[in-house]
């Protein structure tokens, strides 16, 4: 059996596919996997370094803007969109998949378009409550629409059509206890960690944000931090705090490009703090951590802090909307927190009540059924 998966842009739309696919290779011993991803993004790290083979088309993003810039960034998008097409349907004919699977990103349109015009089995897995345009202009071309909230069924056309299977976590992060994973990483067991993610490709108010942050906390350095800067600001922040607290290491405080062992952190973790993309979510409610939830500003239709805000509902974590906070006011809700274990403890079993545990066994068993059918 061949699954053909297409993904891209950030970790959130990569990781939900490695989670299927490492599901499926379960379920279908020597099953054939390919992905297809977009030039020069993400994904052409991540999927290699899981083990599957990837190839790429070139594909650019929607501008929103009506400037003559934004409209000939848009022309030349169509342009773009037209070759992969074209390129991914090559592809496709020479892997000759039972299946294609779209998790996010541009990269699914072009791909799954092209599936669906061979006449392979299709669906798209959209984890954010409100969907992206992608995901919108596939309704009615894929053959299953596969959504993480049920709340997110009223945003489409057909919601009769739409299943609601939750976000697939990936093994990683549910193999691993907070003991063995604070042993591996050199953390004391009486030593609070604190892990602080913006998006696999950072951000940069929060790396500034968290600057002041690390120089602030080296002041008290009760608890150790692990913090992900991203690729693109990990140079500076490293510059800043060398120049600002140049022993901010020895306070217990880690600064990486990238955490590629998240499960091990997030495991070994006490208190999260990141944005709230619905995989990160996932993960989060999937291993039960307390979290403080910043939303993007920078995302349509303001889906994170609406994803943000059924987690806080429900006792799991706090929100902060970024722009009303500052370094020192942010260390104090750290603080306070870590200061209160039964706290702690009332918020992880919120979070591990909101799990979706079996997501990614329901999203395999749709893809099954489809490959059957194809067949």
């Amino acid at each position: 059996m061949r699954f053909l998966f297409t993904c891209g842009g950030t970790a959130g739309h990569i990781n939900p596919a490695l989670a299927v696919a490492g599901r499926l290779a379960v379920a279908a011993p020597g099953a054939e996997f390919l992905f297809i991803g977009a030039e020069g993004r993400m994904e052409t790290d991540l999927v290699p370094r899981a083990g599957y083979e990837i190839r790429t088309v070139k594909i650019t993003n929607i501008s929103r803007s009506l400037s003559l810039s934004g409209i000939k960034h848009n022309l030349e998008t169509l342009r773009n969109v037209a070759a992969a097409t074209s390129e991914a349907k090559r592809i496709i004919r020479e892997f000759a998949p039972d299946v294609a699977v779209g998790t996010g990103g541009y990269v699914c349109y072009p791909v799954l378009k092209a599936a669906a015009q061979l006449g392979i089995p299709t669906a798209v897995h959209e984890s954010n409550a409100v969907p992206g345009l992608t995901t919108k202009m596939l309704e009615g071309t894929v053959d299953a629409v596969m959504v993480g909230f049920e709340e997110s069924r009223q945003n489409y056309r057909h919601p009769d059509r739409v299943t609601v299977t939750g976000t697939p976590v990936r093994m990683d992060f549910l193999g691993i206890d907070r003991a063995s994973a604070r042993r591996e990483l050199g953390i004391p067991e009486d030593r609070p960690l604190v892990a602080s993610v913006w998006g696999s490709l950072g951000a940069a108010h929060m790396n500034e944000i968290m600057t002041d942050f690390i120089v602030r906390a080296c002041a008290n350095p009760f608890f150790s931090l692990i913090h992900s800067a991203g690729k693109g600001g990990y140079r500076h922040m490293s510059e800043e705090l060398e120049r600002e607290k140049p022993e901010y290491r020895e306070c217990g405080m880690d600064v990486r490009d990238y955490i590629y062992d998240m499960p091990r952190v997030m495991a070994a973790a006490d208190l999260v703090l990141c944005r709230a993309g619905a995989s990160t979510l996932a993960e989060l409610t999937a291993m039960g951590k307390p979290a403080v939830l910043i939303p993007s500003p920078n995302v349509t239709n303001n889906h994170q802090e609406r994803n943000a805000r059924v987690l806080e509902a429900a006792g799991g974590a706090q929100v902060l909307l970024e722009g009303e906070f500052t370094a020192d006011s942010l260390l104090g809700l750290v603080s306070g927190l870590l200061h209160r274990p039964e706290r702690l403890a009332a918020m992880s079993e919120s979070m591990a009540k909101l799990a979706v545990t079996d997501a990614t066994d329901r999203i395999s068993s749709l893809v099954l059924e489809l490959a059957d059918r194809g067949k």
